[in-house]
């Protein structure tokens, strides 16, 4: 693994735990000005910018408040030298959830670019297989 890929990693680490926490700061942290997020909830569209991803996640954090889990099960980076894309794969629902689909998971997909010598989130795309069922 490379420094660049192992910068990468780290700042993958440190954003799902500050999801988990809810800590805001933490989330919005090496994520560039101009972010562009699809989601799993509307808008279908995403959401462009940091203020709209910023205000993309207090429901989100209000639903983990209740017992939820947010955590990496598996992650892949590929790090050029100021292009990056990472692709993962985290356990993310109420134990409830998790334990009627224990191999059920939220597909995460990362576009990174070095700004000013520091690896940042430009693209984040979060979905769950369509299954046919709801939950």
């Amino acid at each position: 693994m490379t420094i660049d890929e192992e910068q990468i990693r780290t700042l993958i680490e440190r954003w799902a735990e500050a999801v988990h926490r809810g800590d805001m700061s933490g989330v919005l942290a090496d994520h560039t000005k101009d972010i562009v997020m699809f989601d799993v909830p509307p808008p279908y569209e995403g959401v462009r910018g940091i203020d709209a991803y910023r205000e993309s996640w207090p429901l989100f954090f209000e639903w983990q408040a209740q017992g939820a889990l947010f955590q990496i099960d598996s992650l892949d980076v590929t790090a050029g030298d100021d292009v990056a894309y990472a692709h993962a794969l985290l356990r993310c629902g109420r134990p409830d959830q998790l334990d009627d689909r224990p191999g059920f998971r939220l597909r995460l997909t990362l576009g990174l670019r070095k700004e000013h010598g520091r690896w940042a989130v430009a693209h984040e795309h979060h979905s769950f297989p369509d299954t046919g069922t709801d939950g």
